[in-house]
């Protein structure tokens, strides 16, 4: 046991990374989304049932207030539109854990880590003039929420993970001519996060043990004899709990164009800015009595620097929510449509992520990322039926930017499909509703060898799909 405590790997890292860093940093990993990473499209039952093909060009779609201001140009009138989506999905892990000295971890695979949760949206658009339009809508374009059972092997790394962005956008549009305008938004965002993991104190304690040595304020046989005194008083599955709340407000832009190529096709682009956070954060902590003892031992008080850990704390942390391109081009025929979307999402500027606290005895860590940017491709079209029901079909693939060696347990994600069908039904000339299933296919989600802020290190993979179910109503004045 002392061979191997020496070479503990973990053991150097600072002590604060046995907590706050993990469930902070633990918010921005991926969750299983309509979309790559945390990234959510549903804002549109209507557009939905086409996987988003056309988004912004189809026509008759309020949602472009928050998707391509520009777009509003074919919203001849006043509209209020509502949607609601409910996304099912399920996920569940099939692997194992050891601690930083190779032992393994108890515990089951966390069960069925999925939850159903619903997604509102809420847009309005009127004409002002011939040439210009206004809108504001509300959108959840980032979020996801997984929580796996408290005693699992990947425990350490996460448990509840709560995450969402909240939009509110003003748009306007002008055109610019009878078949190209131009639109703009103004987007004010809340993001806040709600996370919790257990904390492996045994590895924690032996960890500041060997900190200390490595600093040389024990000499290797104080810390060997440390050593063991820690680990008698405080064993494997000695373990506490953390709970992570934070928010905070800040605001972005986007840009569209649109293009009226001919009388039956359309194209449309539109760009999304970066938005960047500061979250605020709080952190509490549960100990086990065996750890407070250990804690307020006078042998160990001084490697703490004079502070005392795993108390209430508050931190921050920087997080960008990423800039967006699409392209979208719509043909109109007689008794179809058809159409299709291309959207990049600028992950690479998730390269790192750096925590920092109010609590002096838990010092700023970092954590690395290195996502990749990635991309949404879908196909899809309308079938008008009569003047009043229209059956809509699509496909789409979404890219990962998440990598195996990197990819988190707080729900991994990975490269899928989705296959999606709608309907949509005209009752008057003033109101329609609209309702969409999509399934989505995940590739196998490899975690090769996550490692906790411990050094607990979790490896296998997991099982995902997903369901999408989305109404929406639409009312022109």
């Amino acid at each position: 046991m002392h061979k191997s405590f020496r070479s503990f790997p973990g053991a150097a890292r600072p002590l604060a990374l046995a907590v706050l860093s993990v469930a902070v940093v633990g918010a921005l990993v991926p969750g299983l989304a309509s979309a790559s990473a945390f990234q959510l499209k549903e804002n549109s039952a209507m557009g939905l049932g086409r996987a988003y093909a056309g988004s912004a060009t189809a026509g008759g779609d309020v949602s472009v207030v928050t998707n391509n201001p520009a777009a509003m140009s074919d919203l001849k009138g006043t509209y209020l539109q509502a949607d609601v989506t409910g996304i099912n999905f399920s996920t569940k892990f099939h692997g194992s854990a050891h601690d930083a000295l190779g032992r393994p971890i108890s515990g089951g695979n966390g069960g069925d880590a999925g939850t159903t949760l619903p997604v509102p949206a809420l847009f309005f658009a009127t004409q002002v003039s011939d040439r210009v339009h206004v809108g504001a809508g509300f959108s959840v374009p980032f979020g996801f929420q997984t929580e796996y059972d408290k005693n699992w092997v990947g425990r350490y790394n996460a448990i509840k993970s709560k995450f969402e962005s909240l939009d509110a956008t003003l748009s306007g549009s002008f055109d610019v001519t009878d078949s190209f305008s131009l639109g703009a938004s103004v987007i004010a965002q809340r993001t806040s996060a709600e996370l919790t993991n257990a904390i492996n104190f045994n590895m924690v304690g032996l960890g500041l043990i060997q900190q200390a040595a490595a600093a040389g304020q024990l000499d290797p046989a104080t810390a060997q004899a440390l050593a063991a005194q820690v680990g008698a008083v405080v064993p494997p599955g000695s373990d506490g709990y953390a709970r992570i709340t934070g928010d905070d407000w800040a605001y972005g832009w986007q840009l569209g164009a649109y293009w009226k190529l001919t009388t039956q096709d359309k194209l449309a682009f539109n760009y999304r800015s970066k938005i960047d956070h500061t979250l605020h954060g709080t952190a509490n902590f549960q100990v086990p009595a065996n750890v407070a003892a250990l804690l307020s031992n006078p042998a160990v008080a001084p490697l703490l620097g004079g502070g005392t850990p795993f108390t209430h704390t508050n931190g921050t942390a920087g997080f960008t929510t990423p800039a967006t391109a699409s392209l979208s081009y719509w043909h109109q025929a007689e008794k179809f449509g058809i159409g299709a979307d291309v959207a990049w999402t600028k992950w690479d500027v998730f390269k790192q992520l750096k925590v920092t606290y109010d609590n002096p005895a838990q010092p700023a860590s970092e954590q690395d990322f290195n996502w990749k940017n990635s991309w949404y491709v879908s196909v899809g079209g309308d079938y008008y039926v009569n003047d009043k029901v229209t059956l809509r079909a699509g496909v789409a693939l979404d890219t990962t930017p998440t990598s195996d060696s990197l990819r988190d347990p707080r729900v991994p994600d990975e490269t899928r499909k989705l296959a999606t069908v709608g309907i949509g039904y005209t009752a008057s000339e003033h109101f329609q509703i609209n309702a969409s299933y999509a399934h989505i296919f995940v590739n196998k989600a490899r975690i090769n060898g996550s490692v906790s802020a411990t050094g607990d290190v979790l490896t296998g993979y997991s099982d995902d799909y997903g369901n999408l179910l989305s109404l929406s109503a639409v009312y022109k004045f």
